[in-house]
């Protein structure tokens, strides 16, 4: 990543979570965190700070992280921002569910911080092409077994 400042928002509704990444990403380079505890404030913030990247819980109150994802991805005025999901969940299912909601990428709790760091770096680099052209391959894909047995 470039030496200017990149613009996170984190949304979790984990208090600690939201604190402990905040930290981890202050002290590894030039970020301003910004954070939302649910799905819908994630979406004002959005639309408020315009980020430079998100990187969303799925399991909180409200809108859950796949619907934020959708929500962002089908407003013109948000639609390039890039999304990571960190999320406990860590079946195959949940990941194609976000990456078929439109994430960028999809990674599991506990995750170190230079995973993290270079999620965002691949994220911030992809165009809308590089989206686009990714969720046509998922789409042309068998998904996996979506029963939850």
């Amino acid at each position: 990543m470039s030496n200017s400042t990149v613009k996170i928002l984190l949304v979790d509704d984990s208090p600690d979570l939201l604190e402990s990444i905040s930290f981890s990403l202050k002290m590894s380079g030039n970020f301003d965190i910004f954070t939302a505890h649910d799905g819908i404030e994630g979406i004002e913030k959005a639309l408020e700070i315009r980020p430079d990247c998100m990187i969303i819980d799925v399991v909180m109150p409200g809108l859950d992280g796949y619907q934020l994802v959708r929500a962002i991805r089908g407003d013109p005025d948000t639609e390039a921002i890039p999304m990571i999901i960190l999320s406990a969940m860590s079946q195959q299912r949940d990941q194609y569910f976000g990456m078929v909601a439109g994430a960028d990428q999809y990674l599991t709790k506990p995750v170190s911080r230079q995973v993290l760091l270079d999620a965002i770096a691949h994220a911030v680099k992809l165009s809308t092409k590089d989206r686009y052209d990714r969720l046509e391959r998922i789409s042309e894909e068998d998904p996996p077994e979506l029963s939850k047995s």
